[in-house]
């Protein structure tokens, strides 16, 4: 088998202001990339890169640097072609050269699993999980009265864990989860992600506090960079830390991970380079007895059932973010819901069963949604 053709698909999708609000405020619009990659027996494979920003540009990205990389190879040989697509450009690996890379690496986990008859997460070695504990994310930064009847909501619908998004001041961060501990009332747990939003003091301030209210996780207090400040924040208030997200490969998520700051690490496997190197950077969390939490976000279907196919194989899975807010990329792209809401049972959600990522793209919501 031999890769025949790459096809890069820009899309974006408005969603409505506050429902999905963060520290770092409103997102009117998202974006994705989703790459196709075809093979010389009529095998297609579809990946997801998270490119909040300009997939038009990540698009060119592709037809331009990687395409000429794919065209004639072997679809199977992930390990030997990740490092020559991560290496593609010079410099520290990263940024939109990876979330490219990772939608390229998704399609062809996607093209092997249809090969094969299998799906994703038996090729990796599946931990025979027919379904995977999910977590309701986000409640809302916005308005209290949305932030509440999202919450309800999630309550409602049977999640064990809710993540509130929160943000500065702090003490209107703490107000705010106070008022959901209040109202989810031990009908679930609560965790707090503040994408950043706080200086190392405040960031400990928030923490003491939050660990009062018996919150679960709390998710990037402070910058990714600011690894001594992960540590520091550990040492002084025992509450489990979350965080990840941020990183694109094992390389970078290496030294986060040995230094035990964090109890849960979250990539996002349309960020940190696809299906192969998100697995390595379970992995070495494994090692290090650090849960292994899929981010998914503002993301598509694609990297909704690439997680899930990863939550199903990986031993240290914790749980699955499944997103809450109405999303036209995870709704309208493919012709099945993988990790939406409504299909969750017993506070778990099922992992698609198909060959490679059980999902079959809707071609006309693809056209719909890709922006020049």
């Amino acid at each position: 088998m031999r890769i025949v053709e790459v096809r890069a698909h820009p899309l974006a999708a408005p969603i409505a202001p506050d429902i999905q609000k963060t520290s770092a405020g409103n997102y009117p619009t998202i974006s994705i990339l989703v790459v196709e990659v075809i093979t010389d027996q009529g095998i297609t494979g579809w990946g997801e890169g998270l490119l909040r920003a300009a997939p038009a540009a990540a698009a060119t990205l592709v037809e331009q640097t990687l395409k000429p990389l794919l065209l004639g190879v072997d679809p199977f040989a992930v390990e030997a072609l990740w490092p020559k697509l991560a290496r593609a450009t010079t410099g520290r690996s990263g940024g939109a050269l990876i979330e490219t890379v990772a939608a390229i690496d998704i399609a062809l986990w996607d093209i092997m699993g249809k090969a094969l008859g299998q799906p994703v997460h038996r090729l990796l070695g599946t931990c025979g999980r027919a379904r995977v504990t999910a977590y309701a994310s986000s409640i809302s930064w916005g308005p209290l009265a949305i932030a509440e009847a999202q919450a309800e909501e999630a309550v409602r619908r049977g999640f064990p864990l809710i993540k509130v998004k929160i943000g500065a001041p702090v003490e209107a961060a703490i107000e705010r989860m106070r008022v959901l501990t209040r109202l989810a009332g031990g009908r679930a747990k609560l965790c707090a992600d503040a994408n950043w939003a706080f200086d190392y003091d405040d960031a400990l301030r928030l923490a003491r506090a939050l660990l009062d209210l018996d919150i679960h996780w709390l998710e990037e207090p402070i910058v990714p960079e600011d690894l001594d400040g992960y540590r520091r924040l550990r040492a002084a208030v025992p509450i489990r830390l979350a965080a990840g997200e941020s990183e694109f490969t094992a390389w970078g998520a290496r030294d986060l991970i040995a230094s035990r700051a964090v109890g849960v690490i979250q990539p996002d496997v349309a960020r940190s380079g696809g299906i192969t190197e998100t697995r390595r950077i379970a992995t070495l969390a494994h090692c290090f007895h650090v849960a292994y939490a899929p981010h998914m976000g503002f993301s598509g279907a694609i990297c909704a059932a690439a997680s899930l196919h990863l939550a199903a194989a990986m031993p240290n899975f914790a749980t699955f973010e499944c997103m809450i807010f109405p999303n036209p990329l995870r709704e309208e792209l493919a012709t099945t819901r993988p990790g939406d809401p409504s299909l969750l049972e017993g506070g778990a959600l099922p992992v698609p069963e198909g060959p490679g990522l059980g999902i079959e793209i809707d071609r006309a919501a693809l056209a719909r949604l890709t922006v020049a």
